[in-house]
């Protein structure tokens, strides 16, 4: 078991706290800005902060849907096309590093890159031509990474907790003891299905037949590959605790809010009824493309994936009975910077 830093990332607009602390400085005399790259199977996201407080203030941010590791579970490879879309993302990454300024950095790449037969020459690739250095990093330092960023939002309560990161090749489930300010690592799981890989493998379906049986089949798949961290799990003696940070839970808590357009400020940190999560999953999954497409805070970009995070999270939820679900807007990149800010202070 692990202990993880005691000292957390704050949600954006929370008061700030107080510190007797210095803040580290630049060379140049302004507070050091940290950053923070995440290059998943779906997308490639960055975050830059500067310390504040006993947590950080987000100084400028990027997310692109990229999809690298599209085709990626037929062909073993990633494809070229995904390369290139992938690499203009970094370029952009790249950019904002440069004009922040970012005194110190990390940037992980995940499941697409682990898997790939040509994950390390597009590694060589993104240095040669981006300057950027990413470190494919492993599954279980990938969800140890998601917990530390994502945990401070857990709902109060006693016993274990599960916390859980749908990405787009792989899903990470790690149970932890949370009765503490520093949650201790008991278990954790990685499952070879995100939204990519999954619907990849088992999904479409242009008939409401099709659809069905394709959803079908996509739950059994990630039924067996859950089922030996099912046969170890405890049977949590209070009501479980159950928290998400991916894609997959913030469009469905978007979708449960009836929002016209994502809103960070009321998704990150919900706490859903893990029933009204499941209905929509089995709503959107009965839906067309087109149908699902129309939605908004789902749109063309997520219509297609969106089915197979719903037969993930419909997994966890029959893995971990969990009467309400806590969403995190927030993950690996978090936990990134607090590890980063930490060492340095």
């Amino acid at each position: 078991m692990v202990d993880f830093p005691a000292q957390l990332p704050r949600r954006q607009g929370d008061a700030p706290a107080r510190s007797a602390r210095p803040q580290p400085r630049s060379a140049r005399g302004g507070a050091r800005h940290y950053a923070a790259l995440d290059l998943g199977t779906n997308n490639c996201r960055l975050l830059i902060a500067r310390p504040h407080g006993d947590g950080f203030a987000v100084v400028d941010a990027f997310s692109r849907i990229v999809r690298l590791g599209e085709g990626l579970a037929h062909n073993g490879a990633l494809s070229d096309a995904a390369i290139e879309r992938t690499i203009a993302a970094l370029r952009v990454c790249a950019d904002k590093l440069r004009r922040r300024n970012v005194t110190l950095a990390r940037s992980v790449a995940t499941e697409a890159c682990r898997r790939a037969s040509n994950g390390t020459d597009f590694i060589a690739r993104v240095r040669a031509e981006t300057g950027i250095h990413l470190d494919i990093i492993s599954a279980e330092e990938e969800a140890r990474l998601a917990v530390l960023g994502c945990h401070a939002l857990l709902e109060p309560g006693s016993g274990p907790a599960l916390v859980f990161d749908i990405g787009g090749g792989s899903t990470e489930l790690v149970l932890i003891d949370a009765d503490t300010t520093v949650p201790v690592v008991r278990d954790w799981h990685s499952a070879p299905w995100g939204v990519v890989s999954l619907t990849e493998s088992a999904g479409g379906g242009a008939s409401a037949e099709e659809r069905a049986r394709a959803y079908k089949r996509m739950r059994a798949l990630v039924a067996e590959s859950f089922a030996p961290f099912a046969a170890r799990l405890p049977r949590p003696a209070t009501p479980p605790r159950l928290l998400g940070t991916s894609g997959t839970v913030t469009t469905l808590a978007s979708v449960h809010l009836g929002l016209e357009r994502y809103d960070r400020s009321q998704v990150d940190g919900l706490i859903a009824p893990a029933a009204a999560m499941r209905q929509i999953s089995q709503e959107l999954a009965a839906m067309s493309l087109g149908e699902r497409a129309q939605l908004p805070c789902i749109g063309r970009e997520r219509a297609d994936l969106v089915v197979a995070g719903c037969a993930i999270l419909e997994g966890i939820l029959d893995l971990w009975p969990a009467e309400r679900l806590g969403v995190a807007d927030r993950g690996i990149r978090e936990g990134i910077l607090r590890r980063l800010m930490e060492t340095e202070a």
